[in-house]
């Protein structure tokens, strides 16, 4: 059985019962196996590294049955049985079949896996990323298109969970981003072997994910010498236009907000690989290089017209060496490389004529560089025991820079809420196109040690290992740019408090304020170096309990421990987090054309390392109201009275006033991580020889989530409840928690101790914690056959509840476990509802055709349908803001406005096709191809601003369209393989 972060794959099978059988298995790259048949006629091995394999049945020390031209499948089984063989075991002459049928129904797995071979990759109509892969699989859809990656790359989520809440895999070591959660680092398109989707049901080797797993397995030498290279060119003319983006409410409905039109952008990627032997049978060697390179121009909002012209260059390199020690010994050395470097210009832009004018200022520069290094040993120490050993590590440079910044201007947000009987109606701005700044030394670290251990004992077969990660976050921060703070037009009732908590009086009540406009003045700043401490054991055991049953069961255990910038544990998840995985196969009629199979885990989720940012390391994040009388023409409103508050200056609606917490507060007493439970039952069945179909009902039930509550006055009411005198000033101004739940919080006491203060979800208000997801799958496969492949896939979804997971996509947010929900009470009423990633109706289809001999046509199809949108407004009936929130409550106009109720997005209906020559007269080496992405050039909205204000003062932004689906573009290939 294949294990661990799965890169190998392995071979079963049934032969006649003779004395002195074995089973010889012997790959392209060197390595060779023989094994013995079992008195019940059967044998296995595991571990095996992916290539094309020649299975031999070995009687008396001759070959009497070969199969060949077998291809493995990373994480599964392939069964190969000499049957044939039963015939006449004693007089059977010597019977080879090359490219033998291999059945396409796996019995030994007991998951939702989908495997995409290097061919397919080839082949298929696909952006070349892989998450664009990873939406082949059933279950996964693009997320919210404001969440990316470390180097840019788009996110996708699985079977309703959060963008966060995946792992990625790279030849077994985890690159999933160490900061937050967001993707990870990928090899270069060119350089997949295979790439392995876990979208549920994964075994106790995998942890820290209750979302999906996406494992790529790269490239190898072989005994052959192979070398190529691909040009492939996306042009301007050969791409469609986003849609312009409207204002569709407040006084400003119908105005153009930005000209996407204008914007324009072409690229290139070359790429080029070269790969054999070292020394043959022996030593190996494979490398690939990748360079993206896309120019363009992108022309900015009516409130910051600017046309920004830009170069992104992401390079990526692969390299791998393989040395075969003996048969029983190998050892693998990989490195890999992922860049992302951007640099621009910015240029007056004028909406009035559509013309680019003078050069302005220069664009922020930033490049992020991860390298990985790796390094595997496997010991085949006995036919039945197998033992491996990887380590890795994993180095990221944030490095950002802003050639020619102005630090003297504070940036001017919100203009178009600027008081229009002082502006006339237009906006006015400065020069300063920077909100905030990174710190440029921002780098991170990440180690991963994994041994797992494999043995077989007659019908068990088990297997064991730990799996530790370090992580390190080095001098991260963001801080507002300019002098230090910005400023922010903003518009409300002129007779309602800003904020009920902490208090804000109403504007009207000061020069200027009469008709609701007011400004703020936003300071922001993060800094600190952290760590995580992540470590788990598990056991599984893989019984195959008859010939027809497989039970597997399993059990890991996670530890987190999260450190703050003086190296002391804030949140310490260390108790036993047992996760259980239990789950079966039955080979209904014994051969591998009817399986009914079943699986019910549970899946723990750490806590990434930039949780401390805000949690546990002394943030600043103040507001200061004014109103003003006038503006000047850098935007800087003048005439300015300030607005009366609680604190008499700036206020912090989670008491961010830069104050480092006392890392024995930061947490509930009794948190525990958050974690999900998932069951799937499912069939698949080979109909016909050519045929297979199957269907797979998954539920998940989220039954912990890890968030921060800011609810301090509820907590110090409870504290003097129970008799305790507290300080406010010593309350933090969030607390991580388990929201659902009880919590017990420490509270410094005037004596250098601390009081627990245990404080109920019925304290704070809040409903019950929920996250449900549930769907069923439909699909018809046709196995490659030589002549075609094909497959369609259907999925009825729903995913439901009061919480998307750590991030929220409706309001773009990103900061993990630290979200709006779950701060006050107020903000979760009408919370309950379709969440982000809700798609009822997903419908994919791909496949590819060998029209010719030279010829070959494939296509992608995708039709799915919206995710719900969501209106957020002021509290209640009367549209107050008692927490200070501003427009976050779950009201719309003053009325209850649950998620979805706003309506959905449209419909996506994306059909990609794509055509390859590769011509007899150049020996097939050499390829032309053209892919048509989009072909009907469908553009809809994915996500619209979800702010609604209040019915008086009613947000211009609110329903305005932030994020389009890629319009149709063609691009161009011409690959030569030798």
């Amino acid at each position: 059985m294949a294990y661990g972060q799965a890169t190998t794959g392995s071979i079963f099978g049934q032969a006649p019962v003779a004395g002195g059988e074995t089973v010889l298995i012997k790959s392209a790259i060197g390595l060779t196996r023989e094994v013995s048949v079992d008195g019940d006629g059967h044998y296995s091995t595991g571990s095996l590294p992916l290539s094309n394999y020649t299975v031999t049945l070995i009687r008396d020390g001759h070959a009497v049955d070969t199969r060949s031209g077998i291809e493995l499948k990373v994480g599964t089984a392939t069964e190969i049985s000499f049957v044939v063989a039963s015939v006449d075991s004693k007089n059977l002459g010597t019977v080879t079949v090359t490219g033998s049928k291999v059945p396409p129904i796996d019995v030994t797995s007991v998951d939702a896996r989908t495997v995409i071979t290097s061919h397919q990759l080839d082949t298929l109509p696909l952006a070349r990323t892989a998450e664009a892969i990873a939406l082949l699989a059933p279950g996964v859809v693009s997320a919210y298109s404001g969440f990316t990656g470390p180097t840019g790359n788009p996110l996708v989520s699985f079977a309703g969970s959060s963008v966060t809440e995946n792992a990625y895999y790279l030849n077994g070591f985890n690159t999933t981003d160490p900061l937050s959660g967001f993707g990870g680092i990928t090899l270069p398109y060119g350089a997949i072997d295979q790439q392995e989707i876990l979208s549920g049901g994964y075994g106790a080797a995998y942890g820290r994910s209750d979302g999906g797993v996406i494992s790529q397995v790269g490239k190898r030498g072989s005994n052959d010498w192979h070398f190529g290279a691909q040009l492939q060119w996306t042009p301007r003319f050969a791409k469609g236009d986003l849609n312009d983006s409207y204002y569709v409410s407040g006084n400003k409905a119908g105005q153009i907000y930005q000209r996407n039109s204008d914007s324009k952008s072409w690229e290139t990627m070359e790429s080029a690989y070269l790969g054999g032997p070292i020394i043959r049978d022996k030593l190996y060697f494979f490398a690939a290089l990748e360079g993206d390179k896309r120019r363009g121009n992108s022309v900015g909002n009516v409130t910051s017209p600017y046309d920004t012209r830009y170069q992104d260059h992401d390079p990526k390199w692969y390299a791998k060496l393989d040395w075969n020690i003996n048969d029983s010994n190998i050892l693998e050395l990989t490195g890999a490389s992922s860049k992302d470097e951007y640099s621009g210009s910015h240029y007056n832009y004028s909406y009035s004529s559509s013309a680019t004018g003078s050069f302005h200022d220069f664009d922020t520069s930033s490049k992020t560089a991860a390298d990985v290094r790796i390094i595997k040993y496997t010991s085949y120490i006995t036919d039945d025991l197998t033992f491996s050993l990887l380590y890795g590590k994993q180095k990221i440079v944030y490095y950002s820079a802003i050639p020619g910044y102005n630090g003297t201007l504070p940036y001017v947000g919100g203009p178009e809420n600027e008081n229009p009987a002082i502006t006339g109606g237009s906006v006015i701005t400065n020069s300063q196109t920077v909100q905030t700044f990174n710190n440029p030394n921002h780098r991170s670290t990440n180690t991963n040690l994994r041994l797992d251990v494999s043995y077989k004992l007659g019908d068990h077969t088990i297997i064991a290992g730990i799996d530790n990660q370090d992580t390190h976050d080095i001098d991260d921060g963001t801080t507002t740019a300019g002098p230090g703070y910005a400023w922010q037009y903003e518009l409300g009732d002129p007779s309602t408090p800003i904020s009920g908590s902490p208090f804000v009086d109403a504007p009207g009540n000061y020069p200027g304020g009469s008709t609701g406009y007011f400004v703020a003045k936003d300071i922001f700043s993060t800094a600190a170096s952290v760590r995580v401490k992540q470590r788990a054991q598990y056991i599984e055991d893989a019984w195959q309990v008859s010939d027809r049953w497989l039970v597997k069961a399993g059990l890991r255990n996670d530890q987190f421990t999260n450190f703050n910038p003086d190296g002391q544990a804030y949140l310490r998840l260390t108790k036993p987090q047992w996760a259980p995985r239990v789950g079966f196969s039955w080979d209904v009629n014994n051969d591998a054309t009817l399986k009914v199979y079943g699986n019910v885990g549970r899946y723990f989720l750490a806590m990434p390392a930039s949780v401390a940012l805000r949690g546990a390391a002394g943030s600043t994040f103040t507001d200061q109201y004014f109103t003003y009388t006038g503006i000047d023409d850098r935007g800087i409103p003048i005439g300015l009275t300030a607005i009366r508050s609680s604190t008499g200056g700036p206020i912090s609606a989670n008491n961010e006033y830069g104050q480092p917490p006392d890392p024995k507060t930061v947490a509930s007493q009794n948190i525990k991580s958050e974690y999900q439970d998932e069951y799937l039952l499912g069939f698949s069945q080979q109909f016909h020889q050519a045929w297979a179909w199957g269907m797979k009902a998954q539920v998940r039930k989220i039954r912990n989530i890890l968030d921060d509550i800011c609810d301090t006055n509820t907590i110090a009411n409870k504290a003097k409840v129970l008799g305790y005198s507290v300080d406010d000033s010593t309350l933090n101004g969030c607390y991580l928690s388990n929201p659902g739940r009880s919590n017990t919080y420490l509270i410094p006491n005037h004596e250098s101790g601390y009081f627990p203060v245990t404080v109920t979800t019925q304290d704070f208000g809040f409903p019950p914690v929920k996250r449900n997801y549930y769907g069923l799958e439909s699909f018809l496969e046709h196995p490659f056959d030589g002549k075609w492949y094909g497959k369609i896939d259907y999925v009825y979804s729903r995913s439901y509840g009061n919480s998307e997971g750590q991030v929220r996509s409706d309001i773009g947010q990103t900061d993990v476990s630290a979200t709006v929900d779950w701060d006050f009470g107020k903000l979760m009423e009408y919370a309950s509802g379709y969440l982000a990633n809700d798609h009822k109706h997903q419908l994919k289809a791909y496949g590819s055709y060998q029209l010719t001999p030279e010829w070959m046509l494939s296509a992608n199809v995708a039709l799915i349908s919206g995710s719900p949108k969501v209106c957020l407004g002021y509290y209640g009936a009367d549209q107050t803001n008692p927490v200070g929130y501003g427009s976050y409550y779950h009201y719309c106009g003053g009325h209850p406005s649950r998620p979805g109720d706003a309506g959905r997005q449209p419909w996506q209906h994306v059909v990609s096709l794509e055509a390859e020559y590769r011509p007899a007269w150049a020996g097939k080496k050499l390829a032309f191809d053209v892919m048509l992405y989009n072909v009907f050039n469908e553009s809809v909205a994915t996500s619209t601003y979800a702010l609604y204000g209040t019915a008086t003062a009613p947000n211009v932004n609110y329903d305005r369209v932030q994020f389009w689906s890629t319009p149709r573009y063609v691009r161009f290939g011409i690959t030569y393989d030798y």
